[in-house]
């Protein structure tokens, strides 16, 4: 007896615009990961009172430098994937180029934005501790709230950022013109 595995089919989604569609999972996106980079970041920094921006174990650098390597890499490749998605179901105005490579378009896209955006994180953190004393003890409940918005930052941002590169390889949907009413 063989088990036939059944591909998952996409969910249904309501026809909308494309604006509408993407403000929509803007707020999908920044609601969870404000909270909970503030919760985890609050919790694990509460515990010592203070933190450092590279010394010990509950340092800022530690929740931050992975969170802007994988946030906008997870953020990218998803709204890519749900934008051609719902082009596809004809869910938004827009229909994508055939033509197009979607998986290297998501995984250039996806490694360029995970790189520049760590690499702007971790030269922050470098200059604030050049100007900053090495031995500073940076405050947990701010240093939380510093991590909670920039999680809602990076959210907002690789929302929309993506899809100003995919919009290259978009065109509006065009309704097939049937030749009885032309004839008419």
């Amino acid at each position: 007896m063989k088990f036939k595995i059944k591909k998952a089919q996409p969910k249904l989604i309501k026809k909308t615009t494309l604006n509408r569609f993407l403000r929509k999972r803007m707020i999908y996106y920044v609601l969870p990961n404000v909270f909970f980079n503030f919760i985890i970041a609050y919790a694990s920094f509460k515990e010592l009172g203070y933190t450092h921006f590279f010394e010990g174990t509950q340092c800022l650098a530690r929740l931050t430098l992975p969170m802007a390597i994988f946030l906008p890499v997870v953020l990218t490749i998803d709204i890519i994937k749900r934008v051609t998605d719902a082009a596809d179901q004809k869910a938004i105005e827009f229909a994508v180029d055939n033509q197009l490579n979607l998986k290297k378009l998501m995984t250039k896209l996806s490694i360029l934005h995970g790189l520049v955006t760590g690499s702007f994180v971790l030269s922050c953190l470098l200059f604030a501790q050049l100007i900053l004393s090495k031995y500073y003890k940076l405050d947990a409940t701010a240093m939380a709230v510093v991590v909670g918005v920039l999680a809602g930052l990076l959210s907002i941002l690789f929302t929309y950022l993506p899809i100003r590169r995919l919009k290259k390889h978009l065109h509006k949907n065009t309704v097939p013109v049937s030749s009885d009413l032309i004839e008419n």
